[in-house]
This record gives structure tokens, C-alpha cells and sequence, in this order.
């Protein structure tokens, strides 16, 4: 038991932690230098073996926390994330699963889990989720609105950008993210409608400046939110110790209070 103990406690040392982060990065540039036919022709052996020398200690990594946690290893979501990592990248890359092999540069995003910052992003943004669908499904809502009135508006004389609700769908889209947005199509458009920005400049004030917004929104609050409770349970903590320690202190005094009374008794006994 004591060497399991030992085992978890050193492979989640700080300076192991160091060299797993290290480590991860050194392999994203190898993995990028891999998609290079020039460096893979001067190089290519000592990258590979550098990736599966690399590789190698991720396994190891995840044996050593494996054999010191046990079946608690699989409680935690990033250890499973580590683990599936890890995993599909050693999947024999060869046949029908040479797809597979694209998908080692997953291993890149170990470092989520193992930089504390990047953790309570990610966190924030799965938790964030449920705020996200709403404001998504919102946005689908106006979407097939504003796509059905443009189809009805533009669709005869532009059908390639409004000739159907999915093709006004893709061009609201694309009017959305403002790339190309008023040379592209709107000022077109006007030319054979010159009202159209009466259309156009109501949707980007409520798909661009406002519905975005609410995303950021609820990131920014929900991430606030994780904030405060990290502090809250900090304090908790902080106010238990304490407790506990004031506790003791206080049993010590009333130890000390008993034995100067008994003291003072066997003193006054002598007196008398």
C-alpha cells in the first residue's frame, strides 16, 4: 500500500507534471514536423522515434496513476480523457485504421488536462452548455425566419444566394460573420433592390451584436460562477481548519486550567 502511495504521490510531483507538459509540447512539434516531406526525408527516423520514445512515457504515465488509484483513476473525467488519448494512439495505424493515425495529434490536448487554467476553462465552457443550446435553438428560430422572408424577398432575382431556405440560410450565415457581407451581397442586392438594407441591417444588429454577445455572456458568467465557488469552498476549507485548530487550542487551555486548579488544591492541602 505504501508503495502505491509513493507511486501516485511521485508521478504527480510537480517535477514529473513539469516533464509530462514539456513533453506534450515537444511532441505537438514533432507531429507537425511529421506533415513536412522535406523534414520527414532528412529526419524522418528521429522524429519517429522521438513521437513513439514520447509515446512510451504517456503509457507509462497512465500505468503508474493506474496502479496507484486503482478503479478511482476512472472517477476522474480527465484521467478517462488521458486514458482514450493515450489509447487511440496506440491503435495499430495500419489498413482500414490508418485513419487513425491523423488522430495522434489528439495527444496535443493532454495539456488541457494537465494545466490547471486551461481545466477550469474547459470546465466553464462544458458548464456553460445548457446557456448555449438556448441561445443556439434561439438563433435557429431566427435564422429560418429571417431565411424564409429573404427567400421571398431576393429569391427570384439572386436564386444562387436565396433560391431556397437553405441557400438563405448559408448566405445569412455568411452575412453574419461579416466577411464579404456589404461588397459581396448587400450592396448586389441593392442595386436591384434598394431597400434591401432595411432587411439586412436589422438581422446583423440581432444575429451579430447580440445574439454573440449573449454567448460571451454566458460564458464569461458561468465562468465568474465556477470563480466564487472555487473561492467559497477555499474558505470553507480555510474556516474548518481553523475550527479545528481553535478547537484544539481551546482543549489545551481548559487541560492547563484543570491541572493549576489541582495545583492550587495540593498546595492549599500542604498549608493546612
Amino acid at each position: 500500500m505504501r508503495l502505491r502511495e509513493r507511486a501516485g504521490a511521485w508521478i504527480e510531483s510537480p517535477p514529473i507534471q513539469h516533464l509530462i507538459i514539456a513533453l506534450i509540447l515537444i511532441n505537438a512539434v514533432t507531429l507537425g514536423l511529421e506533415t513536412s516531406p522535406a523534414v520527414m526525408a532528412q529526419a524522418g527516423g528521429l522524429l519517429i522515434a522521438l513521437d513513439r520514445t514520447i509515446l512510451g512515457v504517456f503509457v507509462i504515465e497512465i500505468g503508474l496513476k493506474l496502479y496507484a488509484q486503482g478503479l478511482r483513476f476512472f472517477r476522474a473525467p480527465w484521467n478517462v480523457f488521458d486514458f482514450l488519448v493515450v489509447g487511440i494512439a496506440l491503435v495499430p495505424a495500419s489498413g482500414p485504421l490508418a485513419v487513425l493515425r491523423v488522430l495522434r495529434v489528439l495527444r496535443v490536448l493532454r495539456l488541457i488536462s494537465m494545466v490547471p487554467q486551461l481545466r477550469f476553462v474547459v470546465e466553464a465552457l462544458l458548464r456553460a452548455v445548457p446557456g448555449i443550446a438556448s441561445i443556439a435553438l434561439l438563433m435557429l428560430v431566427l435564422y429560418y425566419v429571417f431565411a424564409v422572408m429573404a427567400t421571398g424577398l431576393f429569391g427570384a432575382q439572386f436564386p444562387e444566394w436565396f433560391g431556397s431556405v437553405a441557400a438563405s440560410m448559408y448566405t445569412l450565415f455568411q452575412i453574419m460573420t461579416l466577411e464579404s457581407w456589404s461588397m459581396g451581397i448587400v450592396r448586389p442586392v441593392m442595386e436591384a433592390y434598394p431597400f434591401a438594407w432595411v432587411f439586412f441591417i436589422p438581422f446583423i444588429l440581432v444575429a451579430t451584436f447580440t445574439m454573440l454577445n449573449l454567448f460571451i455572456g454566458i460564458i464569461v458568467n458561468t465562468m465568474q460562477t465556477l470563480h466564487e465557488a472555487g473561492h467559497a469552498q477555499q474558505r470553507e476549507h480555510l474556516e474548518q481548519v481553523i475550527h479545528e485548530d481553535t478547537g484544539g487550542v481551546v482543549a489545551e487551555v481548559r487541560a492547563l486550567r484543570r491541572e493549576i486548579a489541582s495545583l492550587r488544591e495540593a498546595v492549599g492541602r500542604e498549608r493546612r
